[in-house]
């Protein structure tokens, strides 16, 4: 991106959903960062921010949510329980379940779409390095989709992603012919991401898109702790609650 492309400003902070003695859920607000990284020193991120907060410096992130997805997001307070979650996460016992706001209306009410995930690679109708696509060599992926309701020529869909690849959830729902609203890589408008990297997002930009942001949510996350089940969950964010209910 540009030096002088601008970003917008979150308009809300990250809150905490669950103190636990081991962890924080924390509801992290779209456009927020997971955790700081050099190219933008600008763009403010909840690592940072809850470690001021709580004057607790042992603060980690287990994984990371992109900066514009909204939901829940995890920080560990101390390495036993970063170790702890490593674990957890490399034996695939973490379940994350995603919201979702996409363009069109599927038939079906349920779906499981096993696709393996690579790189499209440049060329043809693609200028986007990092864009994954369906690729037969490419690496197992499965996500679970669930239509919540149709609205308007849209669909709020709940998606359970049973692997982590890069951008799963958004290739699959470009594979599906059911592009994310906002999204710059994978939604209905080609030039949309290096018209970003070159202005940043613009009052026209957004217009083109219907939002400022990808319309992707972690609703909720579930992993097993100390024995039990453990479960939180965080409400669709406010922006894509007011998109949706303005769709008639």
């Amino acid at each position: 991106m540009s030096a002088r492309a601008p970003l917008l400003p979150p308009t809300e902070k990250p809150r905490v959903l669950v103190e636990h003695p081991d962890f924080y859920v924390i509801h992290k607000p779209a456009l927020w960062l997971t955790h700081p990284v050099r190219a933008r020193v600008d763009v403010p991120d909840i690592l940072t921010y809850m470690r001021a907060e709580t004057g607790e410096l042992d603060l980690a992130p287990p994984h990371r949510l992109d900066r514009e997805t909204s939901g829940t997001q995890l920080l560990t307070r101390d390495s036993d329980a970063a170790r702890r979650f490593f674990i957890l996460f490399k034996a695939h016992l973490v379940g994350k379940t995603y919201l979702a706001l996409v363009h069109g209306a599927p038939r079906w009410e349920r779906r499981t779409l096993d696709a393996p995930l690579g790189d499209l690679g440049l060329g043809g109708a693609n200028n986007v390095v990092i864009r994954q696509a369906v690729v037969p060599d490419g690496r197992p992926a499965v996500t679970d989709f669930r239509v919540v309701e149709r609205r308007g020529g849209f669909t709020l869909l709940e998606a359970y992603p049973r692997s982590g690849r890069l951008h799963q959830i958004r290739a699959h729902l470009s594979h599906l012919g059911l592009p994310m609203v906002g999204d710059k890589i994978y939604g209905r408008d080609p030039s949309a991401f290096l018209d970003f990297m070159e202005t940043g997002q613009t009052p026209q930009l957004t217009a083109r898109l219907l939002l400022p942001r990808q319309a992707l949510h972690a609703a909720r996350i579930a992993f097993p702790w100390a024995g039990a089940q453990f479960a939180a969950e965080a409400p669709l964010a406010a922006d894509l609650k007011g998109f949706w209910n303005s769709l008639t």
